[in-house]
């Protein structure tokens, strides 16, 4: 995260002050997320099928068409049904 804001020369203070809002953000996150999870198995169960979700939405929407477009389409398709088969045996297993 750091290295992408400092080579957009943004100053090093700026770069440490969010990379530590970030890090603070993420750990009370998790720490939530703990104490929800402790509550209920459920809300742990719905918050991953949304995060799975927003995840399918990025790489769908993004990634796969800026792979397209770099490797013209043979391998990416290749990659993403290969991708597909393993996430389900994963699943299955």
């Amino acid at each position: 995260m750091a290295v992408p804001m400092k080579n957009g020369g943004m100053p090093r203070k700026k770069v440490l002050t969010y990379v530590i809002i970030s890090g603070l953000t993420t750990g009370l996150g998790a720490f939530i997320g703990a104490i929800v999870g402790s509550i209920s198995q459920e809300i742990i169960e719905v918050s991953l099928g949304f995060a799975a979700g927003a995840m399918l939405y990025i790489v769908s929407g993004e990634l796969i068409p800026e792979a397209n477009t770099l490797y013209n389409g043979k391998m990416t398709a290749i990659g993403n049904m290969l991708g597909f088969l393993i996430g389900m045996f994963a699943v299955m297993f």
